[in-house]
């Protein structure tokens, strides 16, 4: 049963040409046996067979067109006073589908449902039909009405469910695709976190490491107690760049952060202190000052302002020069988080600032505002009057 119904599925044209083949048999048989019919009668009879069987061989092929043949075939049967056909049953086949078909429109569909209802009567009309008396003809009519009405609704109740269907599966690929399209986004924006993240590990750490280097290697003969603290210095750098690197990473593979001996907790604003003493070790001077009652914040504006103090004190060791000075004032407000970080060095002046752009405006600088634009704060970035760099930012407790 199931291979029979997949093949009425793929060949309809083919099953309705099976229906037409039949429908063209037993009209002719009834012609052929119709002895109470002259020759002529019989004759005039064959043209609406042929064309009834026609209507149901392409109905689907070309709706519009059988059905105004369906039309245009009683007509001709009404004309010529040809008798009513077993063939004619093309005539609710042919009503069925046009009230089923999607490429058939309302206005058709409800004109086929019109001239059903005008059949009866005309066919009980052009024939005299009497059943006794008045009433009797008027409830033959309404009978004969019947097939017509329930072949327009079945169909009419196909289309509608065949467009709901339409519609679910419009919606369903619809949503389909907007959830790969939120899929795609929420992957670029963790790839452009995780680059993030990234470049503030290995901008600042590789930094701190290439000049605890050059130092060890300048005062290698001279100090070489100097010179081991300054190896230390590259080893524990070294070490925390490569923890931060695996936490990274662990959230990139699965979600989480991996536990381990080297697990680094994400940075905060506590930690600040650290990395600046970590930078004076390094040998920038740095003032560091706190106004306000520090406070726990959301984790999220504690992450950013780590990260915008490191990415600030890292450009400034490699772009302020040798003997530039920097400061950091970090400000509790009611609503909010204050960051001014500035030096004196030369990297504003000679263009070189942040990766080597030309007004300032590179990667660093990026990540800095796409990291305070995803809390909801503001940055202020520039050349200090009288030399050197300048960046302030506002955090809001709340994003807005």
């Amino acid at each position: 049963m199931q291979r029979l119904y997949d093949f009425l599925r793929r060949h309809p044209t083919g099953v309705d040409s099976f229906w037409a083949v039949f429908l063209f048999g037993i009209g002719m048989l009834q012609v052929a046996d119709d002895s109470f019919s002259s020759v002529t009668a019989r004759m005039l009879a064959v043209p609406a067979v042929v064309a009834m069987s026609l209507v149901v061989a392409l109905r689907r092929k070309w709706t519009q067109a059988m059905f105004w043949l369906a039309v245009g075939t009683g007509v001709y049967k009404l004309i010529t006073h040809t008798e009513v056909n077993n063939a004619d049953l093309a005539m609710l086949i042919i009503l069925y589908t046009v009230a089923a078909s999607a490429e058939v429109s309302r206005r058709l569909s409800r004109t086929a449902l019109a001239i059903g209802f005008l059949a009866s009567p005309l066919y009980a009309l052009r024939f005299q039909v009497d059943k006794g008396d008045f009433r009797d003809d008027i409830l033959f009519m309404l009978f004969a009405i019947v097939p017509f009405v329930l072949a327009w609704v079945l169909g009419d109740s196909l289309r509608t469910r065949r467009a709901y269907y339409a519609q679910l599966v419009e919606r369903n690929q619809r949503l389909e695709n907007q959830r790969e399209a939120q899929a795609k986004v929420a992957v670029a924006a963790e790839r452009a976190r995780i680059a993030r993240e990234l470049h503030d590990v290995v901008a600042h750490n590789v930094s701190v490491m290439v000049v605890q280097a050059d130092g060890a290697a300048y005062v290698m003969d001279a100090a070489p107690e100097q010179a081991k603290e300054a190896l230390q210095t590259i080893s524990g750098t070294g070490r925390q760049a490569l923890a931060e690197m695996r936490r990274l990473l662990g959230v990139l593979r699965t979600g989480e952060p991996q536990e381990s001996e080297d697990y680094v907790p994400q940075p905060d604003v506590e930690q600040i202190e650290v990395l600046v003493e970590q930078v004076r070790a390094a040998g920038l001077a740095v003032e560091f000052e706190v106004e306000g009652t520090p406070r726990p914040l959301p984790s999220g504006v504690e992450l950013t302002a780590y990260r915008i103090v490191q990415e600030a004190l890292t450009n400034t060791r490699k772009h302020g020069g040798p003997d530039a000075k920097a400061g950091v004032r970090l400000v509790y407000f009611d609503d909010g988080l204050g960051l001014l970080v500035e030096d004196d060095g030369r990297g504003a002046a000679h263009e070189l600032y942040e990766d080597g752009g030309a007004d300032g405006a590179g990667h660093g600088l990026i990540g800095m505002r796409e990291r305070i634009g995803m809390v909801g704060g503001t940055l202020d970035a520039g050349p200090r009057p009288g030399g050197g760099f300048r960046i302030s930012a506002l955090l809001p407790l709340k994003k807005r």
